[in-house]
């Protein structure tokens, strides 16, 4: 077994820029109740890209070093220096989730029960060659798993398990969601076929539709095309969607799918009312492709309500047992409900490259990078 191991970096400057490195690390000793993961496969996924790159204008990016340890500089607008204050100085390491081999394990029966598993893990930093973790933040893979399949086995299958959960949870009867074209949105589309729940899926692009019908969605809705609006109202109608998880965060897509709803609910009023129907909308915000300002017309009445919604919040409300039971039912269905595609796999110098930066900061739906921190 190695000594060391590559990690990679990010790091805010005093002098408004942002680094990114390849760092060597010694290997950690694994506690009573922890395992060292020799770590195959993490995914790049879009809550990676807040961490790796702040708000850096990655436009300005520069690579120096070798093209084994690259070293990436960007530089950071003034006034966005404010909120990132917290972090400055901090080399921080990256990458949420990821996949590979216990090659040693804590004195603990949990631990000792993962020694030479493949798991997937749930603990950050998972950009690194070595990732030490508490045994209860690993999912044991099915022997027939590979690292690679089971890489994205927390992030996306758990979101859409959890967006389900919601749903019962609020007492809803079908979701709206957008740019369902992505990873995440094609595996809860799987979700709620599987699962008997209506799903209108709102996608940006002709292309995006056709996947997406492809696989046996019913409902899918183009948010560019002419028609949008009147094939959003029917779809509504036709499964009583009150629910909208929203992946872009900015611009009018939120409040549109509210007020969409709301005119679906006043079609079917017998009696006027100036507050609106009493139907109530739910409209969850869960991502930020789109960083614009969120702008709401207030035409969709009283009954609504907008918050954030984030796994870990989720999971610290329905408790252990039942994050439990959500993490058995993916590694079940890893490679069937929640099998995870990429557009490409990178080593971490690659990753660290000006064409694969650019290539997944554009955050593009249906593109995914994997990064195989052994090549």
């Amino acid at each position: 077994m190695a000594d060391t191991g590559l990690q990679l970096r990010t790091r805010v400057n005093e002098d408004n820029t942002l680094t990114l490195w390849l760092e060597e690390q010694a290997l950690p000793e694994p506690g009573a109740d922890q395992v060292l993961i020799q770590v195959e496969a993490a995914p790049i996924n879009p809550s990676d890209l807040a961490l790796l790159f702040g708000p850096a204008d990655m436009s300005t990016a520069r690579v120096s070093g070798t093209p084994e340890r690259p070293v990436v500089t960007a530089d950071i607008p003034a006034e966005a220096m404010r909120m990132v204050q917290g972090r400055l100085g901090q080399a921080l390491p990256a990458g949420n989730e990821g996949a590979g081999k216990v090659i040693a394990a804590g004195s603990s029966d949990a631990a000792q029960a993962l020694l030479g598993r493949t798991v997937g893990a749930f603990g950050g930093e998972m950009f690194s060659q070595y990732r030490c973790v508490s045994a209860h933040a690993c999912l044991p893979l099915n022997d027939d798993t590979s690292a690679i399949e089971g890489a994205s086995c927390f992030v996306n299958p758990m979101t859409a398990l959890g967006m389900v959960d919601t749903l019962h949870m609020e007492g809803h009867k079908a979701l709206v969601h957008t740019a369902a074209a992505s990873n995440l949105g094609q595996m809860l589309n799987r979700l709620c076929i599987k699962d008997g729940i209506p799903l209108v899926n709102i996608v940006r692009k002709p292309e995006q539709e056709a996947l997406l019908l492809g696989q046996s969605a019913t409902h899918v809705v183009n948010s560019e095309a002419e028609n949008f609006h009147p094939e959003l109202l029917a779809a509504l109608d036709k499964t009583n969607a009150t629910l909208a998880f929203d992946a872009l965060g900015g611009g009018k897509l939120g409040s549109t799918i509210l007020s969409s709803i709301e005119a679906v609910a006043a079609r079917k009023m017998t009696e006027y009312s100036r507050y609106g129907s009493n139907t109530f909308k739910q409209l969850y915000i869960y991502g930020g492709l789109d960083m614009g300002p969120t702008v709401l017309s207030r035409n969709f009445g009283f009954a609504w309500s907008i918050g954030g919604w984030l796994l870990p919040l989720f999971l610290e409300k329905v408790g252990p047992q039942r994050g439990a039971e959500l993490r058995e039912r993916v590694a079940a269905e890893i490679k069937t409900t929640f099998a995870s595609h990429y557009t490409r796999q990178v080593s971490l110098a690659e990753a660290l490259s000006l064409e694969a930066i650019t290539a997944y900061n554009r955050r593009a739906t249906g593109e995914k990078f994997l990064v195989l921190p052994q090549a």
